[in-house]
């Protein structure tokens, strides 16, 4: 009995570790990678608790306040510890409330690209030649367009909004999904399991979407981390060139439109906006990093 207990305890301590346990031990070995999954996470705390957290509400209107500077500066207080900005609104509560529209950018861009960019690149990866040639094209065409300026002239034919702005960044971001999920996809196509999965009757859609794809998905997910930053980014340059989101919504790059005709007279209107899009952008492509390295097995560290 002793025995038995003895070799199952062997057996156990020797198993191999779980997927996740083996991903967070690639991805910690990446230390800039760990620093930004907890700035990405602390934003992300930042964006849900921002009612909670923000002094005032992102509109309220302090007109005998305007362009008080943070409270370290000469003039400053704590009433607005970030000073306020041109008509007089709370800096700090216009930064946190404007976490909330970066992150709702990044979801819903990367959400729609990539749900539409995998789906046609795996139909691209299993269709006729034709139609796979007709298909890269297309991405083709749409990748030879500098990003954003094709997000401006498509944001120009929908009409200046958040809304048309995210739709924009979506179409913009998707032939990569496009591009990585076909390579993916031919790669793993003609293997073993899906002769298989073939030979015991399964039907396309299932070889397709329930067979190849789950297989793919390591690169599809460190696409969608690099392109959260690219969205943020990228509706913050619109943002600020007033084809993105409009007054008075606290979008950091509308925040950046609003006040840099006063960055000379008002420092902090301008470097407070900025300071978060980089440290978000910066925090994400860390990330991004970090999952390349732990997803990919050529990447990984021996």
């Amino acid at each position: 009995m002793a025995d038995a207990s003895s070799q199952i305890a062997r057996t156990v301590a020797t198993a191999p570790p779980g997927p996740f346990r083996e991903f967070w031990s690639s991805f910690k070995e990446n230390r800039g990678a760990v620093i930004g999954l907890v700035i990405f996470a602390s934003f992300l705390l930042i964006a849900i608790a921002a009612p909670l957290l923000a002094p005032y509400t992102p509109n309220a209107q302090f007109r005998d306040h305007l362009l008080q500077p943070p409270v370290w500066e000469a003039g400053g207080s704590w009433q607005f510890p970030l000073g306020t900005d041109p008509l007089g609104r709370d800096m700090l509560s216009r930064l946190l409330y404007g976490a909330r529209f970066s992150f709702l950018i990044g979801l819903v861009v990367v959400g729609i690209a990539s749900f539409f960019g995998v789906v046609i690149g795996v139909l691209a990866g299993f269709a006729p030649r034709w139609g796979d040639t007709l298909i890269m094209r297309v991405m083709d065409i749409v990748l030879s367009f500098p990003s954003l300026l094709l997000a401006l002239v498509l944001v120009a034919i929908l009409g200046p909004s958040l809304i048309n702005a995210m739709i924009a960044i979506s179409i913009v971001l998707q032939p990569h999904f496009v591009r990585l999920t076909r390579a993916a996809v031919l790669s793993e196509r003609g293997r073993d399991y899906v002769t298989a999965a073939r030979v015991a009757g399964a039907g396309p859609i299932r070889i397709m979407f329930r067979t190849v794809l789950p297989n793919c998905l390591g690169p599809i997910i460190v696409q969608a981390a690099l392109s959260f930053s690219t969205a943020v980014l990228d509706a913050a340059a619109l943002g600020f060139l007033g084809m993105g989101a409009q007054p008075p919504t606290p979008e950091w790059g509308t925040m950046l439109a609003e006040a840099r005709e006063f960055i000379l007279r008002a420092w902090w209107v301008v470097t407070f906006p900025g300071l978060c899009i980089l440290v978000t952008v910066l925090a994400i492509n860390l990330m991004g990093d970090g999952l390349r390295d732990a997803l990919d097995p050529k990447l990984k560290r021996s």
